[in-house]
Order: structure tokens, then C-alpha cells, then sequence
């Protein structure tokens, strides 16, 4: 079965906000809406200090807290790996956002409903080989796939470049980071 996880190079990421647009417009979200969001962190030292970007988006976890507490079972972790959020089912208790340690869930203002990241689930089912994030970025700092596959390109980048989950193995997150 296939397990989705993605990893993304902040080495490489200049904050451009390609990505979220993409999202934006691949999930018909509303401009108060984004399922990625940056935040901004300052590395090394002078006189070789750098401002690094690090987009945050849901990090589609293993053992998912937001899943864990929906009393609906609207948040659920799928044969794929990739967290959903069942919007019939979503009663906007806001219970996963508490939960996410990541607090990268948002709330429709329109429905209530609470949604997040999708690893583009109808784009990969449909055939799609990768996430509408990772096409959109134009330096490539997103590479996305099969983690249960050692040969594909997420699973030999992660091994390459050393990437590490941001939280390290606190939820058994699916997107990893160069740093």
C-alpha cells in the first residue's frame, strides 16, 4: 500500500508563496483560507546569519492527535497515510485544531467546518503523481511520494539530505524538513 510523505528543503525555499496560491486554487479556498502558512526563523550566526522561510502545512501524522479527538470521526488517518477530514461529518467543534500540535487547521468561515492540507488525495487518486504545491514550486523545495518506497524520489531525498520531521517523533509525522 502506498504511504504518502513529502519532504520540503528550506534551503531551498524563498517564500514566494507559488505553493499556497496553488493550494489555494487546486481546493476552491476562500482568500482567508490557506492550508500552508510560513513562518520565519533565524539561522546561524553573524556574520553567516541567514533568515530562513519554513512553510507549514498538516504533517499528515501517523498518530494524528486531531483524529484522535474528533468526536464525529470526521478527522481520520486513511489506508494511505493521508489524514482527511470528512466534511459531512465535521460538527466545527474545533477540537482538532485544538489538538494539532502544528496548528495547521483552518475553519471554513462560511460552513464552520474545519479542513486542512490534503496531499491533493483527488489529484493522486485520479492519477496525479504529486501535490499541486510541488509542481507549483519553482525551486524546487518540495518533493513528494511513497515513503514505503525506497526508490522513489521522496524516500532517497530524505535519506540524501538528512531530513528530519519537524517535531521529531512526537506524532510520527509524513513531512519531513532540510534545515
Amino acid at each position: 500500500m502506498t504511504r504518502y510523505g513529502m519532504l520540503i528543503d528550506t534551503t531551498k525555499c524563498v517564500g514566494c508563496y507559488a505553493c499556497r496560491t496553488a493550494c489555494q486554487r487546486q481546493n476552491n479556498l476562500d482568500p482567508d483560507e490557506d492550508f500552508i502558512r510560513y513562518e520565519r526563523a533565524e539561522t546561524g550566526a553573524y556574520p553567516r546569519a541567514r533568515v530562513e522561510t519554513v512553510p507549514l502545512q498538516c504533517m499528515h501524522c501517523d498518530d494524528a492527535p486531531c483524529a484522535s479527538v474528533c468526536p464525529t470521526g470526521a478527522a481520520h488517518v486513511g489506508a494511505d497515510g493521508i489524514v482527511a477530514v470528512d466534511q459531512g461529518r465535521c460538527i466545527g467543534c474545533l477540537y482538532c485544531m485544538s489538538a494539532c500540535p502544528y496548528q495547521v487547521r483552518v475553519r471554513n468561515s462560511r460552513t464552520g467546518a474545519v479542513d486542512k492540507c490534503r496531499f491533493c488525495a483527488a489529484h493522486t487518486e485520479k492519477g496525479g503523481a504529486s501535490c499541486t504545491c510541488v509542481d507549483a514550486c519553482p525551486t524546487h523545495a518540495r518533493v513528494f511520494g511513497d515513503l514505503d518506497d525506497p526508490d522513489s524520489a521522496v524516500s532517497r531525498a530524505i535519506v540524501e539530505k538528512g531530513a528530519k520531521t519537524i517535531a521529531g517523533d512526537l506524532t510520527r509525522a509524513k513531512v519531513y524538513y532540510v534545515r
